[in-house]
């Protein structure tokens, strides 16, 4: 199964964020453990560089990306993917971005906190728990 990440789930996980991280460390390790195909969109690491830096520090938002990116395949973003998030009824053109490079890379599902803010989605969305319930009932 590949799904794609939303940028809160690693959020979650490198700044600790409580009750989450639980669930988002969990998520990591399934994804290394090759439970599923883990994704995250292009805009990821750039957000997490970005608030990382001004919560933490410049040297832990690196070590954020720099294991994001070895962690999980990144879901490209051009113009075209960019053109369909802007032309999405979403009103957060992040969700809409993450959503239209998800869409391209034809995943099986997207994974967030916010599922309000992917109601526009054509694939299935799941919360961090309703996921993990997924992953072990696969065979």
């Amino acid at each position: 199964m590949k799904a794609l990440l939303d940028t809160n789930i690693l959020l979650d996980l490198f700044l600790a964020r409580q009750p989450f991280a639980v669930e988002a460390v969990a998520l990591w390790n399934a994804n290394l453990q090759g439970s599923f195909s883990g994704y995250i969109s292009g805009i990821t690491p750039v957000n997490l560089f970005y608030i990382i830096r001004k919560i933490k520090s410049i040297r832990e938002a690196r070590q954020a990306v720099e294991e994001s990116l070895l962690a999980f395949q990144i879901c490209r973003i051009d113009d075209g993917v960019l053109f369909t998030a802007y032309s999405s009824a979403l009103t957060d053109f992040e969700d809409a971005v993450q959503i239209a490079s998800a869409q391209v890379e034809q995943m099986d599902a997207i994974v967030t906190r916010n599922l309000g803010d992917y109601t526009t989605s054509t694939m299935p969305v799941y919360s961090p728990t309703d996921f993990l319930k997924q992953l072990s009932n696969q065979p």
